[in-house]
């Protein structure tokens, strides 16, 4: 089966395909020059999941309203919680060679969005598939076919342990895929 640039796949996983060390190295490099440009890149990432997926909006009360993406770019509120995302992607960056600690990661991300914000799972299937699209328009110079892959596998688990922390927590809605 193959993906189009961007699509996540995890909630068809039954188990996930894990990096390999190259992968991992593949990953850490690229990482080290968006993380150079955090703020941009996340608030890319933000106002791009926001103007593809306008229901995702309804979980921020300060955005809720807010149509043109030129005034989010400029919301201190967007580039505040644009940072919290770029910090935990590092985090999970930081730490390929620990799966354990990526999990514990992850599970305090999910529980925390699917028990004190709300947030429908399917936000962060959309969120891991924006995230790759942007990864792949701004620095198509360093994410190549195979970086990319990297990336798509990265991502996919993101989704993949985020969605069985709803389950776990026993989340139940109708958008949950």
């Amino acid at each position: 089966m193959e993906r189009q640039q961007g699509e996540v796949k995890a909630d068809r996983l039954e188990r996930l395909d894990p990096l390999c060390d190259s992968e991992r190295e593949m990953i850490k490099d690229t990482w080290a020059t968006v993380y150079q440009n955090c703020d941009d890149v996340g608030v890319a990432i933000l106002i791009r999941l926001f103007v593809n997926f306008p229901s995702s909006k309804q979980y921020f009360s300060q955005f809720q309203q807010v149509e043109d993406p030129e005034e989010l770019e400029r919301s201190a509120q967007l580039r505040k919680h644009s940072r919290r995302v770029m910090n935990a992607i590092n985090t999970l960056v930081e730490n390929l060679h620990d799966e354990d600690k990526m999990v514990s990661v992850l599970k305090l991300l999910g529980k925390a969005h699917a028990l004190r914000h709300k947030v429908e799972p399917v936000y962060f299937k959309n969120l891991c598939g924006v995230i790759l699209e942007v990864l792949v328009e701004v620095f198509r110079d360093y994410i190549t076919p195979e970086v990319a892959v990297a990336w798509t596998k990265l991502l996919d688990a993101v989704y993949w342990h985020v969605k069985g922390v709803y389950e776990e927590v026993g989340w139940a809605s109708s958008s949950a895929v």
